[in-house]
């Protein structure tokens, strides 16, 4: 008989505090664990809308054509009439023009030079003759010239296309490869005509 209360007595009792903090530590390692993945799950959310948030960011610098809805903004000029440069006869020409801009506000913005608009549009013009005109060719190169001449009184400096073309056909002695110049932002995306009378 007195084997057996020595048995009891070998075999030792298992405490409540020890099971209370075992369960305490797996509550605690459980919750670690599912505050960590909470954590995690939150991060790939935000990276996921930083990303959002950094593409409009990303587009605001773009230049505004990249990005253009809507229909076109059209700001028509008032009638020219100009005596052309032909020198054997006196002919005019009755021009109505109207420019293609990128923005309701820069149209609003080429309201405010319009008096320099026109009087640049006017140079250009005069200085045309008739056999200049009468072609698609001349026609084209007018439009051409008139864009460029439309932002030079807002500061903007678009250089002519022929004058580079005749400047690289010039033969210079070429030592270092010259670098092409990034194009000028032009906000007059197009030169339409709405009337051309030469007479």
């Amino acid at each position: 008989m007195s084997a057996a209360p020595s048995a009891d007595a070998a075999s030792p009792k298992k405490s409540p505090k020890k099971l209370i903090i075992g369960i305490v530590a797996a509550l605690v390692l459980l919750l670690a664990g599912g505050g960590g993945a909470l954590f995690m799950m939150k991060k790939g959310a935000h990276a996921e809308e930083g990303a959002e948030e950094e593409a409009p960011a990303a587009e605001e610098h773009a230049p505004k054509a990249a990005h253009k809805s809507g229909p076109p903004v059209f700001l028509p000029l008032d009638p020219f009439t100009v005596n052309l440069a032909d020198k054997d006869s006196e002919r005019y020409a009755q021009v109505g023009i109207t420019l293609e801009v990128d923005s309701p506000e820069m149209a609003e913005q080429l309201k405010s030079y319009m008096p320099a608009i026109r009087n640049n549009v006017l140079m250009v013009l005069s200085h045309k003759t008739a056999d200049e005109l009468l072609d698609r060719a001349g026609k084209e190169k007018l439009a051409a010239e008139i864009m460029r001449e439309s932002v030079r009184p807002m500061g903007i400096e678009i250089e002519d296309e022929d004058e580079d073309e005749a400047a690289e056909e010039a033969p210079k002695p070429k030592k270092k490869k010259k670098k092409k110049k990034k194009a000028t932002y032009n906000p007059v995306q197009q030169v339409l005509f709405s009337n051309f009378i030469i007479q």
